[in-house]
């Protein structure tokens, strides 16, 4: 019996919820995965704690018609996230709070704790895992427990789970990939006809894009999944400041437009591969041959492209955001642990 205590409660955490009440019994006839929901601590909406369980249909409705954790019935309120993970019964930890990609906190902290209490993690956060991977996956180790993060790259879109178990018996030599769906959608709308600035501005009012969207636009974004995937699946040992970037900004509706009659189509690419013993990051717009499957992936819609001594190129294609999808990276990675 998974129980599970939510560290942050805001779009993804609630998606997660919803996926969990919706596929409980598929879960758990599939699969003979249970949960049970005994904690919630939320910075801004509040804490509760039931050891017995909570009513996770109840505590979302609560959730949706006050904008609080804490409106709902709970015999003990008022706990903060540290306490939360280590107090309560919970032996998986559900790690969705807002964080500071540069510093990693306060998830890394959380990871920490949870680990130090015993209790496995899965996460959305990219910064503790682009500043802290191997620490935290031999901490996790050293006290029997599991570290999960597919939600930190592609969302619900299964890359790392892709590359470490489907593609086990291949050599993966290195990846390309669209890995920022914000951008990926500004260039489809200047192939349209759109100046940068209006397809800014539309991303911005579709919420693919932050009122400040310099982690996009400029290529951090793309950078710090860049990151996880080296380290993560080829053994390199990067930070963000060791991965060549530039971002997008500098296209010109000229530019797509020459590109567009030689065939071609701007994308902005995340790759990384070994050459020799220097692992070679890198996250710039390139031209791409309409006939390169990166190419005809528009919107915003992520991909990454395996290349492998075994199969050849390996493109995976999917979601790289939203409610949903986030929130089915975390129960995949529920359902991995799980297995193992």
């Amino acid at each position: 019996m998974f129980r599970l205590a939510f560290i942050g409660f805001g779009t993804v955490g609630q998606g997660l919820a919803e996926l969990l009440l919706k596929k409980e019994e598929v879960l758990r006839d599939r699969f003979g995965f249970e949960w049970r929901a005994v904690a919630i601590s939320d910075m801004l909406k509040g804490s509760v704690y039931d050891p017995d369980g909570l009513d996770l249909a109840q505590l979302l409705e609560t959730v949706q018609r006050t904008g609080r954790v804490d409106e709902y019935p709970a015999p003990t309120k008022g706990w903060d996230s540290l306490q939360t993970i280590r107090d309560t019964n919970a032996n998986a930890i559900v790690e969705v709070t807002y964080t500071d990609v540069q510093t990693g906190e306060p998830a890394l902290t959380h990871c920490r704790t949870a680990f130090e209490a015993g209790k496995h993690v899965v996460t959305t956060n990219k910064g503790p895992v682009v500043l802290a991977y191997r620490e935290l996956v031999e901490l996790a180790a050293a006290h029997g427990v599991q570290f999960r993060f597919e939600g930190t790259v592609m969302s619900g879109t299964p890359a790392l789970r892709l590359a470490q178990n489907d593609l086990a018996g291949a050599v993966i030599h290195g990846f390309r990939g669209i890995l920022n769906g914000t951008t990926n959608y500004i260039l489809t709308q200047m192939e349209a006809g759109q100046s940068y600035a209006e397809a800014l501005r539309q991303a911005q009012a579709l919420g693919y894009a932050e009122a400040v969207p310099d982690a996009d636009v400029e290529g951090w974004d793309a950078a710090g999944k860049v990151v996880i995937l080296a380290n993560v699946l080829l053994g390199a040992d990067l930070r963000v400041s060791d991965v060549e970037r530039e971002g997008i900004t500098g296209i010109t509706p000229e530019a797509v437009a020459a590109a567009g009659a030689d065939g071609e189509r701007w994308k902005l690419i995340g790759s990384g591969r070994w050459e020799g013993d220097r692992f070679v990051a890198r996250v710039q717009p390139e031209r791409l041959p309409l006939a390169d499957p990166l190419a005809g992936v528009g919107g915003p819609i992520n991909a990454v492209t395996f290349d492998t001594d075994t199969l050849g190129g390996v493109t995976l294609v999917g979601p790289g955001a939203g409610r949903t999808a986030t929130g089915y990276a975390l129960l995949g990675d529920l359902l991995d642990i799980h297995r193992h």
